[in-house]
């Protein structure tokens, strides 16, 4: 492994170790795949890896006004693997859609007569999700599994390609960026590499998350404010979604293995729920008589924050639907 300019470079078997070394606090629902379009692979020379990672960087916080690149991985043609914003971080790649999810640019542009994609870098993309499949515990499934392609560029909804979207990962990713494409050519070659021997059991008996309300939560080794901050892991941050193991005094327990605590008083409740509807409107306020402001489809899950009357409010943000479309967990 090599670093530099803060971004670390890995080949496919470093990045399965250290993802499942790695200690992350908010909760993964959602894996983005995602093509650069430009840099292609004609900017690519085969020893570049790290200017081009900074030079996507500098172009998202010059041109865009982010605070850092907005992907977490890029991958190159070479099969290797960089490392972008903190993993704590939500990324800021699908207008809508990046709350709970993770991001990958594939560095190429997969559109028809575009580049034709590299053995490496086909088998690393392949196995890249899978690993992250194993290391969140996530099923092979167009939920789970989401290509930028699918939602509305203006809106933010998903509408699985049907109008004002971006044809991101590519046309001719593997055979096509259709939802149709993606279940009969990349998710059959996922779940193929998924090893589910090797994921931790699901730990019993967890019922409860937690949104994090401060702009960044210490994590600490003892429940108590004079703890030292845990060595192995960063701070939780705005919106993050928190699993709960167990509670001591107003601290949280937010990992079954090692003693990591954060401060109740930053946190606020949250209930994790399951869409039962083919598609459910998301709407601006706790009623119908409010704009639509995106879409949900069947099985995809959500955390509630508020539940007032027939209306959840979901997490942190100002979005509701209807209670009657939900299943909790």
């Amino acid at each position: 492994m090599e670093n530099k300019y803060g971004f670390l470079k890995m080949n496919l078997t470093e990045f399965e170790s250290w993802i499942h070394s790695q200690r992350i606090a908010r909760t993964i629902l959602t894996i983005q795949q995602h093509h650069t379009w430009s840099p292609n692979y004609a900017h690519f020379n085969g020893n570049n890896h790290f200017e081009r990672q900074n030079a996507m960087k500098n172009h998202h916080v010059r041109n865009n006004g982010w605070s850092d690149i907005g992907q977490h991985f890029t991958t190159f043609p070479d099969g290797t693997i960089l490392t972008g914003r903190s993993l704590e971080a939500i990324p800021a790649c699908i207008f809508g859609a990046n709350r709970d999810s993770l991001c990958i640019e594939h560095l190429g542009n997969f559109d028809e007569d575009g580049d034709q994609m590299s053995s490496e870098h086909r088998l690393t993309i392949i196995k890249m999700t899978a690993i992250l499949c194993d290391k969140f515990r996530l099923p092979v499934n167009t939920f789970s599994i989401i290509y930028h392609h699918w939602f509305n560029l203006s809106t933010g909804k998903r509408n699985n390609g049907t109008g004002g979207n971006k044809s991101c990962p590519g046309t001719n990713f593997f055979g096509g960026n259709k939802v149709e494409d993606c279940m009969a050519n990349f998710l059959p070659l996922v779940q193929l590499e998924v090893n589910s021997d090797l994921s931790p059991a699901p730990p019993p008996a967890i019922e409860k998350y937690v949104a994090v309300t401060a702009s960044a939560l210490n994590v600490r080794v003892a429940p108590r404010g004079s703890a030292s901050k845990a060595p192995d892991r960063g701070a939780a941050l705005l919106g993050a979604i928190l699993r709960i193991y167990d509670e001591s005094n107003g601290w949280l327990k937010i990992s079954k293995s090692q003693s990591h605590w954060v401060y109740g008083r930053y946190t606020s409740y949250v209930k994790r729920a399951t869409v039962n509807a083919d598609v459910l409107r998301v709407r601006s306020g706790p009623g119908t008589g409010y704009a639509i402001v995106d879409n949900l489809m069947k099985s995809e899950e959500v955390f509630i924050s508020t539940i007032e009357g027939d209306w959840c409010k979901l997490s942190l943000e100002e979005k509701w639907l209807s209670k009657n479309y939900l299943d909790f967990s």
